[in-house]
């Protein structure tokens, strides 16, 4: 029998409420800000609230967040992957991987994680396709997402303000056949 959320080096868990210093440290590390959309700090008050309401339906708040965990040993959370903008009547929903640490980046985590997301979105939400939005400049996204067969299909232009300009941002689409 398949197991779901898991795949390779990884494993998706919810969030716990011992997870807020860790998700106060990831949401506020201004460096992956441009990729969230984000302007000002989150507070612990806040984060917390969020934890809280993570254990609601996913059809309640059309949004999931997980915790990636490798499964060596000394299981460690790596980052989270979002299920976002969540849409039962039309079978879409958006996606966004964060690695929180550079050193462990280019290990697979990413990957796994996706592949585990893709079978659940599919699988157990009987989505029809999932999207995801990456600036050009992050390359490495845009690789992972083509290997896991996810197709361009729109651009940007000028999208999102960055200090030295704007970045055109690509969509992707990949569709459940």
């Amino acid at each position: 029998m398949k197991k779901f959320l898991e795949s390779g080096k990884i494993k998706l868990r919810a969030l716990e409420p011992g997870d807020l210093d860790l998700l106060y440290s990831w949401e506020n590390n201004t460096d992956v800000w441009k990729v969230s959309n984000t302007l000002t700090p989150f507070s612990m008050f806040t984060l917390k609230q969020f934890i809280e309401s993570a254990g609601q339906d996913i059809y309640q708040t059309k949004q999931l967040r997980l915790v990636i965990v490798t499964v060596e040993k000394k299981s460690k959370p790596v980052g989270c992957i979002d299920i976002f903008d969540f849409d039962p009547h039309h079978g879409r929903a958006g996606i966004g991987i964060l690695i929180a640490s550079e050193n462990d980046r280019g290990k697979g985590f990413a990957s796994d994680a996706l592949d585990a997301t893709i079978d659940y979105a599919f699988e157990i939400l009987h989505l029809h396709q999932l999207y995801c939005n990456i600036t050009e400049d992050n390359k490495t996204s845009i690789a992972l997402f083509k290997k896991k067969g996810f197709k361009k299909t729109g651009s940007k232009t000028d999208w999102i303000k960055t200090g030295s300009g704007y970045l055109d941002e690509f969509t992707f689409q990949l569709l459940n056949k």
